[in-house]
């Protein structure tokens, strides 16, 4: 039996209980098979997502990442090996190098060229975040979503998508199924919207610049904003990467302002007796998101050669590919169809939220 021991608990009386406590391990021998394994698989998910893009130019890296992480969990030859040996690497994956990725982000933001658009538009892109975080928050609580769902959904769809998530989910210490499942949510309804929003570009009667900023201010992932507006020309592409890049330096704020909740709601359980012993507390500011804003501040400079910051965008990618397959490989299907009307309702109707707002915002301001 893969038992690492037992310890007999002790009753009121100083009589051992009836029941042993038995630790087991996970992967069948003492110390486990470590993240070798798990990372192995992950390398072969981001290869095939890369290959699948390759053959597949419309389906994003990221979008064929998860999908497969998602697939390669229920297949029945590999299902055990991913519950078992292959957790802990998938687990680090899904988490260390998700934040790898968001601090690598911070490369695509130059804060002089985002403030160049405007109070105007600073304003707009500002009211459309605070309307669709605020908008999806509250419809998913009302719906009853359970965990951190409904926050990270809200997220996702505000900032940019699964790296907006990843920041949430580590300042809320969310449970890896909810961080999955708004994973593949946001992920799905972003994909979604490369096909659907350039069917609207003429019957909205947006000129090719609105066109971009809409796309920037409505579109979850900065891949899926750059897949979605480049099909209206440079003009639509330039405008909807700069106001997007505007929605992703609120990244740091909101990220850190969960944080701040989250050690306040931990102090507050903790003097109700409800803490268990002293935990450790993390910290106001995550250290990844101050990498973020190290490397934002770098990128401002405009000291970093155009090969840096084309490398660094690609190990991004691969960073942000491996986390997704990594979540993927978390997501059970039986389970999330128990909630999938609700979280399927609550997508659809952010999107909506999202792409209203930021449409109206940019009739305004243009």
């Amino acid at each position: 039996m893969a038992a690492l021991g037992t310890r007999h608990g002790r009753g009121s009386a100083g009589r051992p209980s009836a029941r042993p406590r038995v630790v087991r391990l996970p992967h069948g021998r003492p110390g486990g098979a470590g993240p070798v394994p798990g990372l192995a698989l992950v390398g072969g998910g981001v290869a095939a997502a890369w290959g699948a893009h390759l053959l597949f130019p419309a389906l994003p890296v990221l979008t064929a990442a998860i999908a497969l992480g998602i697939a390669v969990a229920h297949l029945p030859r590999l299902r055990g090996f991913v519950r078992r040996r292959g957790r802990p690497g998938l687990a680090l994956a899904g988490r260390r190098l998700m934040r790898a990725g968001v601090v690598l982000l911070g490369l695509e933001l130059s804060l002089g060229t985002v403030l160049g658009l405007g109070w105007a538009t600073t304003a707009m892109v500002l009211v459309v975040v605070v309307a669709t975080f605020g908008g999806t928050l509250w419809l998913g609580r009302r719906a009853g979503l359970p965990g951190d769902q409904p926050l990270l959904v809200a997220t996702g769809y505000a900032i940019c998508g699964a790296s907006a998530i990843a920041a949430v989910s580590e300042g809320r210490r969310s449970d890896d199924r909810d961080v999955a499942a708004s994973v593949a949510l946001v992920t799905l309804c972003g994909t979604l919207a490369i096909a659907v929003l350039p069917l609207l570009h003429a019957p909205l009667g947006l000129t090719d610049a609105a066109f971009g900023r809409w796309v920037g201010a409505s579109v979850h992932d900065v891949g899926q904003v750059v897949a979605t507006a480049q099909t209206a020309g440079d003009a639509a592409l330039t405008d909807a990467v700069l106001v997007k890049l505007m929605r992703v330096v609120m990244l740091a704020p909101l990220a850190a302002v969960v944080a701040v909740v989250g050690v306040s709601a931990a102090r507050r359980r903790a003097q109700g007796g409800h803490g268990g012993g002293a935990r450790r507390r993390p910290p106001l500011v995550p250290l990844f998101v101050a990498g973020f804003l190290a490397l934002a501040a770098l990128r401002s400079t405009g000291l970093l050669p155009p090969g840096l910051l084309d490398a660094a965008a690609g190990l991004r990618e691969v960073l942000l590919a491996a986390a997704l397959f990594g979540l993927g490989t978390g997501v059970h299907l039986p389970s999330l169809a128990r909630t999938g009307w609700r979280l399927a309702a609550l997508g659809t109707t952010a999107w909506v939220i999202v792409a209203g707002a930021a449409y109206v915002g940019v009739l305004l301001t243009t």
